[in-house]
């Protein structure tokens, strides 16, 4: 383990837990846009994090998935109809990211991805670039929490995350001696192979259930600061602490869980705020939210 920043080991405000904005505001804006990450930003967030993809010619820009149809308007869009293919890992056909410029998609406006919340804001913004985000989040002084997203895959089409990840972070001051960071990636052999490039802290995202998770809590300590583990892996569905947030505490590592949503509680609890002081009441070190507002309010109750 190497020895935290003390504004990653505190983690949010004050030593508090900190709160994470996943896909920047996504419960009050399209994902993955600078104004949803502007508008967690307003709202107290600690954290706003990107996750990133290539486009053709090398840029990592902000979208959750590597391809478009959930997030954009790429479909309505027939001068690519052409580029709709099927790929590993997806049935259906469909358009990715690593098929366009970053010219092309910047003639692309971002969509609400998410079933059920407001779409005010389809066909509006613009999909960013890091370097876009890294800005935003400098001059705001908050930390980033960018994921790599598929880096296997995509190191096979040749594009590698490692060194444009971190150059970009060091050029807007994130990192050791800087504004807080963490990186995160589903993939341990990624998160592995930047063990020995660099000081920021690693985050191994962990899905699954308790006693049937995608890594371990001793393998991730092998070369993660932290775990970001899916909820279900801290509170059981009868609502018993399984005891995750204990082992990995023996274990040197961080906790941040993930994804809060106000309008999708999780089984067993009356609403979000019931849930959220669930977790909070754990020792939890951080949490991945859509919300940032309710996460804010609800940290500070306590």
């Amino acid at each position: 383990m190497l020895t935290l920043l003390p504004a990653v080991a505190a983690a949010g405000a004050g030593g508090t837990p900190a709160v994470i904005a996943h896909r920047g505001a996504s419960g009050y804006l399209p994902e993955h846009t600078l104004e949803a990450y502007a508008r967690a930003i307003d709202m107290g967030a600690d954290f706003i994090e990107p996750d990133l993809v290539f486009t053709k010619d090398g840029v990592l820009v902000a979208r959750h998935n590597r391809w478009l149809s959930l997030s954009t308007d790429v479909a309505d869009r027939p001068e690519f109809a052409d580029r709709r293919v099927i790929k590993p890992g997806k049935a259906e056909p469909d358009w990715y990211a690593e098929d366009f410029t970053f010219a092309e998609l910047r003639t692309l406006r971002a969509r609400q991805a998410f079933p059920g919340r407001s779409k005010t804001d389809d066909g509006t913004f613009l999909i960013p670039r890091l370097e876009e985000i890294l800005e935003l989040a400098r001059d705001a002084r908050v930390g980033v929490y960018p994921e790599a997203k598929a880096p296997a895959a995509l190191a096979a089409l040749g594009h590698d995350f490692a060194e444009p990840l971190l150059d970009a972070l060091g050029r807007y001051g994130f990192g050791p001696g800087g504004l807080p960071v963490f990186i995160q990636s589903f993939d341990p052999g990624f998160l592995r192979s930047l063990r020995n490039r660099t000081r920021i802290p690693l985050m191994m995202l962990v899905y699954g259930v308790a006693g049937s998770e995608s890594v371990s809590l001793d393998q991730a300590a092998e070369f993660a600061d932290g775990v970001a583990p899916a909820k279900a892996l801290l509170i059981d569905p009868q609502g018993a602490d399984t005891g995750y947030v204990r082992r990995a505490h023996e274990l040197g590592l961080l906790v941040h869980p993930y994804t809060f949503r106000d309008d999708l509680v999780g089984t067993g609890f009356a609403d979000i705020d019931a849930e959220l002081r669930a977790f909070l009441a754990l020792g939890i070190d951080g949490l991945f939210t859509d919300f940032p507002d309710t996460a804010v309010a609800v940290r500070g109750a306590r």
